[in-house]
């Protein structure tokens, strides 16, 4: 059980950050080369999954103050 709870701890905090820097690199050297296209946003836009940042507003539950 601890083996891997440390397994996917490592992942999370090492791998999926690596991945996300390697695509957007990627993405950037497409760019560079051949200009924007489908390939690179779609590298761009994993990437930016990876990363969580696609943030969202908060919601208001309530709406009592403008």
């Amino acid at each position: 059980m601890i083996p891997n709870l440390i397994r996917r701890f490592v992942i999370m905090a090492i791998a999926v950050p690596l991945a996300a820097a390697g695509a957007r690199k990627l993405s950037d050297g497409l760019e560079s080369r051949r200009g924007s296209n489908r390939a690179s946003r779609l590298l761009r836009q994993g990437a930016d999954v990876l990363q969580g940042f696609k943030k969202q507003p908060k919601k208001r539950r309530f709406s009592f103050s403008r």
